[in-house]
């Protein structure tokens, strides 16, 4: 878009239907700031992979209360055309985030200016709560106000359908369609408060019974009064309910890093509050060590995402990754489920195509099947709605997210947490840890290691570069990896995969919606996949490496192979 049609399209925001302040200050950037003014209209905020996340500001590519209120208007719009008026239900939630509580006004008054019953949490709540209660209040939809683990200058807008679940084709690019149809000017922001309900501590106790139903199992009392915890919402909502439920289950001694209790959406005591990050976790982590703590447990801003660091065999506080939580994880579920007897064959465990092929490998040792899915949790919920003659056990993806039963249809901390306690209560009570578990599981199906490597590219020319490094991918395949041949390509924006044997290749239809992505395998059985961020300006490599584990006290010596494995694949792709 050239310079003149971006101040054409910052000039149509000087109307009379948008507000004096935001007038003000798309003048300032007209008079000022031509890059930021670039940044901010170049081209329409879109729904990514988690939903719309932005930075706010002004303009037609920032979270402000005109292009949430579009959003909302073309909700409504389709809602009220899927079905009938009367009956149509909302519930909204909104997260830590400076200005949530604003915009989540906002869209709840959008709504019941369209005629639209709106329940809205009374203060903030975590994501997972909100799923739930998208089927608990029997709800159409639901929205939360969340930018998850972005920095403190993003905020965003999730949209769940009736099942709990995220937006999934084909409501969301018919939504999508609507929004883009509309015009700023038809916006209806004027509020009917006869139809906005305030909800909190009834909601927050029905999330709380269901979450204890699901993520215990059979631990003794005095293996929960045996385990030491140390908890950090990170200035997040789950300080609203993840002691609630620790508390429910009987988990007695657990330690708040209370620096970090009070939700505040500047962050003021991490770079970033992300839980995959060590560095968030540091005050948790010098706390375990003050008290003897078992487990650390953070989650993110919104009370989706969780990290959880256990003693390693030095019995230091490490921090696992995302998919060696969920390893463990999903092998305690299948250990469950097999035995109360419940595996009949109908089951099934999701996760997503740039999450370990471990997954995989432990599932089906317990005759169950195995989902693999795009990135994202809304694909998970999906597998749960296309499949219900199946019972989904558990699923999560290797960005730290994990869900336990289909009660919620996203991914909780509130339950994992629950869950990682259980494991470690019951593993100590054992004689072993839950680190001590996972090599166990290294030893059993073998060691796979995995390493991410995000490559941060912001604003237009970061766009264009992502861009271009997808197209040089895909126009330039790789035929070699670390000196592999390669062995399978699957494109998943173009739906084929691509088979390269001794004779021939033969190519294949991949049966997933279309995305960006695409996911390299060698003979060897290394897996190197690619893909843009759908919420964050940032490209992702995913790779995994895999080898034979004899036994636990080879642990260090394989460990470190697989790591110089992974350096050199870094070095001959140049991302090291």
């Amino acid at each position: 878009m050239s310079y003149y049609d971006i101040k054409t399209r910052a000039e149509s925001w000087l109307n009379p239907e948008f507000d004096n302040e935001t007038q003000l200050r798309i003048k300032e950037l007209l008079e000022k700031d031509p890059d930021e003014l670039k940044e901010s209209f170049y081209k329409d905020l879109e729904f990514g992979t988690g939903g719309m996340r932005g930075i706010m500001g002004v303009g037609t590519n920032r979270i402000n209360k005109y292009t949430l209120g579009k959003n909302t208007q073309g909700l409504s719009n389709y809602l009220k055309a899927q079905f009938p008026e009367e009956d149509i239900k909302v519930v909204i939630a909104y997260d830590c985030r400076q200005n949530s509580r604003e915009l989540a006004q906002v869209v709840a008054n959008v709504f019941s200016a369209n005629g639209i019953k709106v329940f809205l949490f009374s203060e903030l709540r975590p994501t997972p709560e909100l799923s739930f209660s998208v089927k608990y209040l029997d709800c159409h939809c639901g929205i939360v106000l969340t930018a998850s683990h972005n920095p403190p200058e993003y905020n965003g807008y999730k949209v769940y359908w009736q099942d709990g679940g995220q937006l999934v084709p084909p409501q969301d690019k018919e939504i999508v369609e609507e929004i883009a149809s509309l015009q700023y000017s038809e916006i209806k922001f004027e509020a009917n408060k006869d139809l906005i309900e305030l909800i909190d501590t009834k909601i927050d106790k029905a999330f709380v019974e269901a979450s204890v139903k699901n993520g215990s199992f059979d631990t003794s009392q005095e293996a929960k009064d045996n385990l030491n915890i140390v908890f950090t919402s990170l200035h997040g909502t789950a300080i609203k309910l993840n002691p609630k439920v620790l508390e429910a289950a009987g988990y007695k001694n657990v330690h708040i890093v209370q620096e970090q209790a009070e939700p505040d959406g500047t962050f003021p005591t991490v770079a970033s509050p992300n839980p995959e990050e060590p560095a968030a976790l540091k005050m948790a982590l010098e706390k375990a060590k003050e008290i003897n703590a078992d487990i650390v447990i953070g989650t993110d801003p919104d009370g989706d995402r969780l990290g959880v660091a256990v003693r390693n065999l030095d019995g230091e506080m490490e921090l696992l990754n995302g998919n060696q939580t969920m390893l463990v994880m999903t092998w305690f579920l299948l250990e469950q489920w097999k035995k109360q007897d419940k595996i009949k064959g109908r089951e099934f465990v999701g996760s997503t195509i740039v999450s370990t092929p471990m997954m995989r490998v432990v599932t089906e040792s317990y005759g169950v099947q195995y989902k693999e899915g795009l990135t994202g949790f809304k694909w998970i919920a999906k597998m749960i709605k296309d499949n219900p003659g199946l019972n989904y056990i558990g699923g999560g993806e290797e960005s730290f997210g994990f869900m336990v039963g289909d009660f919620v249809r996203d991914k909780d901390a509130a339950t994992s947490t629950l869950l990682a306690c259980e494991i470690a209560a019951q593993m100590k009570a054992e004689g072993i840890s839950f680190y001590e578990k996972l090599l166990e599981l290294y030893t059993e199906f073998g060691f796979y290691k995995e390493e991410l490597i995000s490559l941060v590219k912001k604003g237009i020319d970061g766009a264009e570069q992502i861009k271009n490094m997808m197209v040089s991918l895909r126009d330039n395949p790789l035929s070699e990896i670390n000196g592999e041949k390669v062995v399978l390509v699957e494109d998943y924006e173009s739906s084929k995969a691509f088979h390269y044997d001794l004779t021939d290749t033969r190519m294949e239809t991949l049966d997933v919606p279309k995305s960006n992505v695409l996911i390299y395998y060698t003979e060897n059985g290394t897996k190197v996949a690619a893909r843009p961020s759908g919420t964050e300006p940032k490209i992702k490599f995913y790779i995994s490496v895999n080898a034979q584990l004899d036994s636990v006290s080879d642990y260090e010596k394989v460990k470190q192979n697989l790591s110089e494995k992974i350096a050199a694949v870094k070095s001959d792709l140049k991302l090291a």
